[in-house]
């Protein structure tokens, strides 16, 4: 099935290493949050955020909130997934996202969808870990993505 992504969409490769699967060789339910978790992270990245960087100054970090996921179909080692994130919806100190994990088709028509969620972060104080606003500066950039 072929899926037409938003304009504000990003992806990750990602490929399924032994490690990251369970004895029938699928891939461990678990190990699909870390997939999702590397792609909100690369994401960040690629607009300019480090974790690490955010954390110094102005002392911030994203913690999940909520997690929604629907697992459609199984990924199996060796495959080469596509981790995808949307950005839906920006608040003062949340930010929503629809996530996708997708594997080509063998015939090479389009990609078939194995894992659809929502993800709810939220911004906190990094020393108190209390819900703060994010930043004006990067909301501001945020809702440009939207």
């Amino acid at each position: 099935m072929k899926h037409e992504q938003k304009q504000n969409a990003f992806t990750l490769p990602v490929r399924i290493y032994y490690e990251d699967t369970d004895a029938g060789g699928v891939v461990y339910y678990a190990n699909y949050l870390k997939f999702l978790e590397r792609c909100r992270t690369e994401w960040l990245r690629v607009i300019g955020h480090e974790q690490a960087d955010l954390l110094r100054e102005p002392g911030i970090a994203f913690v999940v909130r909520s997690v929604a996921l629907d697992y459609l179909k199984p990924a199996r080692l060796d495959d080469l997934l596509t981790v995808s994130l949307e950005v839906e919806r920006i608040t003062k100190s949340q930010i929503f996202f629809g996530q996708h994990i997708r594997r080509a088709m063998p015939d090479g028509a389009g990609e078939e969808e194995l894992l659809s969620g929502r993800v709810q972060i939220v911004c906190v104080n990094a020393a108190k870990m209390k819900i703060t606003s994010i930043p004006v500066e990067l909301r501001t950039q945020l809702e440009a993505l939207q």
